[in-house]
């Protein structure tokens, strides 16, 4: 029928091309941004990360690998270092690319969740 979307079965109806399904966890939006080393795709480099939160982070690189790319992570922090396996979800180039967390051990997981409980107060 016009307007539906095959294959989706409703989930999606309502949403225009440009809405995304809501996220999981909060986002925090780094005013400086925070250091991020990360290597995936043959790259190693260090950039910048202008959004955190637990399920990912949205890192500033003029040059990103395809949507798709496994990629590591290493986020220093002062409440310990964050390393992290993560998947590309959205690659745009001459901007960055927003990641997802896919592998992370509890240590990490802790280190993360203290940073982010500083940055936004009223999280647990």
């Amino acid at each position: 029928m016009p307007g539906e979307r095959a294959g989706l079965g409703g989930i999606l109806h309502g949403m225009t091309e440009k809405e995304s399904p809501p996220r999981r966890y909060p986002r925090k939006q780094l005013q400086k941004g925070i250091l991020v080393a990360w290597e995936g795709a043959g790259v190693r480099r260090t950039d910048r990360a202008k959004t955190l939160g637990m399920g990912g982070l949205y890192i500033e690189t003029t040059d990103p690998p395809a949507a798709g790319t496994y990629i590591q992570l290493l986020v220093d922090t002062p409440e310990g270092e964050v390393r992290a396996r993560a998947v590309i979800r959205n690659s745009d180039p001459g901007r960055g690319m927003g990641v997802e967390f896919v592998g992370m051990d509890q240590a990490a997981r802790t280190h993360l969740h203290g940073l982010l409980k500083r940055l936004l107060p009223g999280t647990a």
